[in-house]
């Protein structure tokens, strides 16, 4: 877990993933991390009973509610901050389709990732995030006063090549994709798998943060300009 937030920084990512991190900074708005502590597997139960946008919207509305209550509650004198936080929460499922449809979780071993990449082999997958910015009131809200949420989600489809074991395994090898629901990378050699992106995705959802999604609530709630 990183250290608690102690400046007023305006905006707090409920991540502490390195890609989400970096892909946030080409926005240039300052912003701070914290881990929201969440179980994503806890909520996997409820995945065959919603669609798949709105499930990826119950996790990252989790993380970025669990991170706000953990501000609410280090923030004693919170009336004296300038302007109120938000709190930018995001989840990704990677899907595999059919009856019923399958979610792909990060490996965390060669062997899984290469097994993973042989069920997607020749087929397409759907990669849908959910992105939930969460306000952090100044003060405690009074009776009847909820802190301003926005959301917005976004899903692309991406279709594999037909590759044998050999180049799976190979690839999994060198770029080691161990953190990656899906088992592979489109920023490393990962992209030679693919044979086709749906649409005019944006490739920033692909890595994890939609950031076309983002800017979007970010002006919404007033920390980028209109």
């Amino acid at each position: 877990m990183l250290e608690a937030v102690t400046a007023p920084v305006q905006l707090i990512l409920a991540s502490t993933s390195r890609y989400r991190s970096t892909l946030l900074q080409r926005l240039e708005v300052p912003f701070a991390q914290r881990a929201p502590e969440v179980d994503e597997r806890a909520y996997e139960h409820r995945f065959a009973a919603t669609n798949a946008e709105d499930f990826a919207l119950l996790l990252a509305t989790a993380k970025a509610q669990r991170v706000a209550a953990m501000l609410r509650d280090e923030s004693r004198e919170a009336s004296e901050l300038d302007s109120p936080r938000w709190v930018l929460g995001a989840d990704q499922l990677a899907i595999l389709p059919g009856d019923p449809p399958e979610l792909l979780h990060k490996p965390g071993t060669a062997e899984r990732a290469i097994e993973q990449l042989m069920r997607m082999s020749g087929r397409e997958h759907h990669l849908v995030t959910g992105v939930v910015l969460c306000e952090v009131p100044q003060r405690a809200p009074g009776a009847g006063v909820v802190p301003r949420r926005f959301h917005g989600v976004d899903r692309v489809v991406l279709h594999m090549r037909e590759f044998d074991r050999v180049e799976a395994t190979a690839y999994v090898q060198a770029h080691r994709p161990l953190d990656c629901a899906g088992s592979y990378r489109i920023e490393d050699a990962g992209i030679r798998l693919i044979r086709a992106i749906d649409g005019s995705a944006d490739p920033t959802s692909i890595i994890g943060l939609p950031l076309l999604v983002v800017a979007r609530l970010l002006r919404r709630a007033g920390v980028l300009p209109e």
